[in-house]
């Protein structure tokens, strides 16, 4: 009986780590399933407003449209939060073309953030591969009036693995391995030497009197992506510039080994400067005990341009509105309020989330540094970490960025206390396929400004699907690349584990609030050549 009692008791004591009521995860499931909405968002946010390039109109118009839907589904204290971020920019229309020694269409796109080029503009090509500033001395003179190819063309390379691709139980397990953190601060100054680069390329270009440049696309298969950097206010380039597909580069730089070759341009795009502020948006449903802080889930709204943005990132928005949907339909009363948030600028290197770290969670010394202070978030890496009072409040966050793939488990992102209480709150959704939780952190998406406080900040495991390989970032990031059944299944997922953390008595762990690291490699050289 002693020993019963005992057990009834740890019982007791466990209890509050427990996953969402089964009766609450049926009710999520059945608003999923039987009455989603989750396949109509994300078509919305991709045929209807297409791209979402942080600024634009088109990023204008998803701003406005999220919030009104998500009023429109009972969502509380629904309201944007403004960073600054600088110029809008669009493409109205671009056309590129080979007219000799042959007339052929090309498959490209506008460099974001360039200029357009005023009408139809037709030069001469000259490849001139140039990558670090020492191989200015080389073209000297000889650009004047041409439309320069500034990419070594590289070989086509073998596909060793299938495009499209469900993860095996085996490559799960495989994802459970500890990755040893890494500091090193010249990884910040390579960036920033990056940037420095391109603006010096295009001011000598320009200085040379070149009329335009192309570089060639990093992936085969016709893909385009058209990424750009040079969004700031007063940073905008001198020179109209476009990205060529792979195939069409290399032709285009094998002709001219033989003979001239010629290309016309016509790139018609806007810049938008009728507001510098990117905006966040975020709505909640508000919890029951004001002193229990909230739980969160996020995704990225913004995306590039050459496609719809819709495996980057309307997939992961779509489905963190429709788990705002759900639990606002059934009627939840969470003990923590549940917040969810559409963040921009994520492309262009997480600005939207991390000025909400900055504002609500965290504050940081200034970067002494001015050009890597002027990297934005990439750079504002400073010691030491300074808590603001909001820090306690947020509980868990719960990231989705890594396209439309059934979720099959969490990254732990190192969080070692957090993994039994994850491994408990996702096993009634085994069924599904959410089976693990693994010690392999991510990078590159939101979730990042908040793991590397400390904080329980997590981001899914994902069937990679088609995302690395096609969809990610180019021309054929369309709705078709999304698969229904996934998002339905991540949405149940989502509303899951969020009205597990925001019920649950006790919260996620914390990892430690960082300080200042030491250097991973205090013996290496910086080498005198990298690019």
């Amino acid at each position: 009986m002693r020993l019963k009692c005992a057990l009834i008791a740890i019982t007791l004591v466990s209890s509050p780590v427990a996953a969402a009521d089964p009766a609450a995860i049926n009710r999520i499931a059945d608003q999923a399933m039987n009455h989603g909405q989750v396949v109509e968002t994300a078509a919305y946010l991709t045929d209807r407003i297409g791209g979402r390039l942080t600024n634009s109109p088109a990023m204008r118009e998803a701003e406005r449209w999220t919030q009104a839907k998500f009023k429109e589904w009972g969502l509380r204290n629904v309201h944007l939060e403004g960073f600054e971020f600088g110029r809008g920019w669009w493409i109205e229309s671009s056309r590129v073309r080979m007219t000799a020694p042959r007339p052929l269409a090309l498959h490209a796109i506008p460099i974001a953030w360039t200029p357009p080029t005023d009408g139809a503009i037709t030069a001469p090509v000259i490849v001139a591969p140039m990558t670090k500033e020492d191989h200015f001395t080389k073209w000297r003179g000889k650009l004047a009036g041409k439309i320069v190819l500034v990419s070594l063309p590289k070989d086509p390379k073998d596909e060793g693995e299938a495009p499209f691709k469900r993860l095996s139980g085996g490559e799960l397990a495989e994802k459970d391995e500890y990755r040893q953190p890494v500091y090193d601060p010249s990884e910040a100054r390579d960036l920033a030497k990056w940037f420095r680069f391109g603006r010096r390329l295009d001011a000598f270009l320009k200085a040379e009197g070149a009329i335009a440049w192309a570089r060639m696309a990093q992936r085969d298969n016709g893909l385009v992506h058209g990424e750009g950097y040079s969004f700031r206010t007063g940073e905008t380039p001198s020179l109209p510039a476009v990205e060529l597909a792979a195939e069409d580069y290399r032709r285009l730089t094998r002709l001219a080994k033989t003979g001239p070759v010629t290309i016309e341009i016509d790139s018609k795009v806007h810049f938008d400067d009728s507001d510098s502020k990117g905006y966040n948006i975020i709505a909640e449903i508000p919890g029951t005990d004001p002193k229990a802080g909230y739980v969160m889930a996020g995704a990225h709204i913004d995306s590039w341009v050459a496609a719809d943005g819709a495996a980057d990132n309307a997939a992961g928005s779509a489905v963190v509105m429709e788990a705002a949907r759900i639990l606002s339909a059934i009627g939840v009363r969470p003990k923590r309020t549940i917040r969810f948030a559409l963040w921009s600028g994520e492309e262009q290197g997480l600005f939207g989330s991390y000025s909400y770290v900055r504002k609500h969670l965290v504050t940081r010394p200034a970067q002494p540094d001015p050009e890597i202070a002027s990297l934005g978030p990439w750079g504002d890496q400073t010691y030491p970490i300074t808590p603001l009072p909001g820090f306690r409040d947020l509980v868990a966050y719960f990231n989705m960025d890594n396209g439309s793939g059934k979720l099959r488990g969490i990254y732990a992102e190192g969080n070692f206390a957090a993994v039994p209480m994850l491994k408990e709150w996702i096993s009634p959704l085994a069924s599904m396929g959410v089976t693990s939780v693994v010690a392999k952190p991510t990078g590159s998406t939101d979730h990042i400004g908040m793991a590397e406080l400390g904080l329980p900040a997590f981001q899914f495991i994902q069937d990679p699907l088609d995302y690395g390989s096609r969809a990610h970032h180019s021309s054929l990031d369309t709705f078709d690349h999304l698969r229904a059944q996934d998002l339905r299944q991540a949405a149940t997922v989502m509303a899951s584990l969020l009205l597990s953390a925001a019920d649950s008595d006790k919260p996620l762990p914390r990892n430690v609030l960082p300080t200042q690291p030491s250097v991973t490699r205090p013996f290496d050289y910086e080498d005198p050549d990298k690019d």
